[in-house]
């Protein structure tokens, strides 16, 4: 199975994630972990992408896309994945299209994870993480207003939504069912 799950900041993907690969036996693969371990290697791709985290730039979706497709080759990979954290964007969406095309495959579902942007500020505001703002969590809930939710449109035939709200363990059942697991 080759799933993604989007959502807002807060809303609880990489918990969510981690659940739902263990359950169906595939692996997690959040873009985050990606580039850390990327870097944390010193591969070429990780050199590449520090030089642009280091200057304070987003890493060019030409460099994230390379990293996700290498990912896709290790043996783990497979059986399908959990993507966490890409595509972002719908240029990115169609890259990852691209990948999978050219591997015979393709996206199963996107699990959307909803969840009201008042409890998401309060979710990450508890966090009490430094960069966890008030001013901070609106710029990025807007950012995502703005560039990820039109990906609910490219995968309007294979989005699930999912309430977002409530004990991890709900949200995993509600989530599993959606899914028929």
């Amino acid at each position: 199975m080759r799933l993604l799950i989007v959502g807002p900041q807060g809303a609880g993907k990489g918990t969510q994630a981690s659940l739902l690969a263990e359950h169906l036996g595939i692996p997690h693969i959040s873009t985050g972990d990606i580039f850390r371990a990327n870097v944390g290697a010193g591969t070429e791709l990780g050199v590449l992408a520090k030089t642009y985290m280091d200057a304070g730039d987003l890493v060019p979706d030409e460099v994230t896309v390379a990293m996700v497709a290498a990912r896709f080759d290790e043996p783990d990979a497979g059986r399908g994945f959990l993507l966490d954290g890409f595509p972002r964007t719908v240029p990115q969406a169609d890259k990852l299209g691209e990948i999978l095309i050219e591997r015979g495959e393709d996206v199963d579902k996107v699990i959307l994870l909803e969840v009201p942007d008042e409890i998401l500020l309060e979710r990450m505001l508890a966090r009490g993480r430094a960069d966890d703002t008030a001013e901070a969590i609106s710029r990025r809930l807007e950012l995502y207003h703005t560039e990820t939710k039109p990906l609910l449109d490219f995968y309007a035939g294979k989005l699930v939504e999912i309430d977002g709200v409530g004990e991890i363990d709900e949200v995993q059942q509600r989530i599993r069912t959606a899914l028929g697991h």
